[in-house]
């Protein structure tokens, strides 16, 4: 049997257009996906907080459920920082997320908060050394490219060094957002002894293009929640200042949608 580690293969990266609720997962997974990841920006905005730590572990774990419910394919949670301020807080986040059925999380090297630094690398570790104990796939996420820290000269080093710490205490996979042109995903690849994981967008290298650098993991991030807002405000103005309908014109159908989630 396929297991969601499988999914993870150098080369032929897992690709995952990221839900935020049951109907995006639904929805995701009948276009033919193997796995579902959430979006923690998308999941906190569809719960009324801003993305970053400010959603309470309860109601972060029970969406996580209802996800996992909706879908027959493994589902992969974004849990930011691991709702917990210590080691042993991120354990009992991972045994809760474990109850639920999900297969693995994403666990990010921020501190909790906005405006967060990054964590001392010791620390993380020890967090993810009690998040590997709960047996799902943890996704380490290093954030010194998406937040810009550090000397720029110093940037790759740093993130391998990260990166082989995170593997050392437990990490399944490394997750290194804000880098998407091909030499440094290449060197990341061939750098790290697990997975690889890049955030990609508008303006990305093609899939087949990353591909070819050995990663083995590309995700959509908050990207679909995002369009699914846009089309949102755009259908609103549209209404109030027009009075036409048009941006609602390729909606998915009302029967074909119902009956997914029947």
């Amino acid at each position: 049997m396929t297991t969601f580690r499988d999914l993870h293969v150098p080369g032929r990266p897992l690709l995952l257009a990221n839900a935020w609720d049951a109907a995006s997962a639904r929805i995701i997974a009948d276009a033919g996906a193997p796995a579902i990841a959430t979006t923690s920006a998308g999941v906190a905005w569809s719960l009324g907080v801003p993305d970053g730590d400010a959603l309470d572990r309860d109601t972060a774990i029970a969406l996580i459920a209802r996800v996992v419910a909706a879908v027959d394919v493994p589902v992969t949670a974004d849990i930011e920082g691991g709702f917990a301020h210590d080691a042993a807080g991120v354990g009992e986040t991972l045994r809760l997320v474990a109850e639920t059925g999900a297969a693995g999380v994403n666990l990010e090297d921020a501190g909790h908060g906005t405006g967060r630094p990054l964590l001392p690398v010791e620390e993380f570790a020890e967090r993810l050394a009690a998040a590997a104990e709960s047996g799902v796939f943890v996704n380490a996420r290093i954030d010194t490219y998406l937040r810009g820290v550090g000397d720029p000269a110093g940037r790759l080093d740093a993130t391998l060094e990260r990166a082989a710490a995170y593997v050392a205490a437990g990490a399944d996979g490394i997750f290194v957002p804000g880098v998407v042109d091909v030499e440094t995903a290449t060197i990341l690849a061939k750098g790290i002894d697990a997975p690889v994981n890049l955030l990609i967008g508008p303006g990305a290298p093609s899939v087949a293009e990353l591909a070819a650098t050995g990663v083995a993991r590309l995700s959509l991030g908050s990207g679909v929640a995002q369009a699914a807002y846009a089309v949102a405000r755009r259908a609103a103005r549209e209404l109030l200042e027009s009075g036409t309908y048009e941006s609602v014109a390729d909606a998915v159908d009302y029967g074909e949608l119902n009956r997914a989630l029947g």
